[in-house]
């Protein structure tokens, strides 16, 4: 059986569990976000379509291949010239809607709307142009980010990578990257995560950025 302890002093949940709430509102939500303080190692999720608050404590193999992913990322907006300002951990909150955390995001577009900024509010700020959820723990499904309008989402499950991209009412999945025009990242992605379980963080980067084609003039400052 599964323990899920919520006290005024935090919130404790075992690695690799998830827990549902039901019937919760969004008060019980940020009631609960107030609980958990800075605990990063608890992911909390609402949404009010399902009335549901999920709860997860995330295995060490979920914070792995979210490193080897923001690592793989910041190497292409390298390679193609972009500058970006990413956010880890953070969560996004649409009053009365939807709260996510994704395991990594990136302002890329907007980055220069939220130069400076610790907090994220989305209904003055833009939300991130490109999302990262790893599904080790849990499965995400993109309308879960339907509330926040990320333009980009990839969801990392199983050894793959799924891209979707908002179209203003739902996500489609997409062969391709809009950021990364010319890249084939569901190829290279997958592969390069993968290998930094064999060869180790750092070799697998390296090899990462030697791989990549030469689509340097497809990028352009932000």
């Amino acid at each position: 059986m599964i323990h899920l302890t919520i006290t005024s002093a935090g919130a404790e949940l075992p690695a690799g569990s998830e827990v549902i709430l039901r019937n919760q509102t969004w008060a019980d939500y940020e009631g609960l976000l107030e609980c958990r303080q800075d605990n990063a190692a608890i992911k909390v999720r609402y949404d009010a379509r399902t009335q549901e608050i999920r709860i997860m404590a995330p295995l060490p193999r979920h914070g792995k291949n979210s490193l080897a992913l923001s690592n793989l990322v910041q190497a292409l907006l390298r390679h193609v010239g972009r500058d970006w300002e990413g956010f880890d951990p953070i969560t996004l909150k649409r009053f009365g809607e939807a709260g996510v955390e994704p395991d990594k995001c990136f302002y890329i577009q907007h980055r220069e709307a939220i130069l400076g900024k610790e907090l994220i509010d989305l209904e003055n700020d833009p939300p991130p142009d490109l999302a990262i959820e790893v599904d080790a723990t849990s499965s995400t499904s993109a309308e879960d980010y339907v509330p926040l309008r990320v333009p980009e989402l990839w969801i990392y499950r199983e050894d793959s990578l799924h891209i979707y991209l908002f179209d203003g009412q739902h996500y489609r999945e997409s062969p391709d990257s809009p950021t990364f025009p010319g890249i084939p990242v569901r190829r290279l992605i997958p592969e390069y995560v993968e290998r930094a379980w064999q060869a180790g963080s750092s070799v697998a980067l390296r090899q990462f950025e030697t791989a990549l084609p030469d689509t340097t003039s497809l990028g352009e400052n932000a």
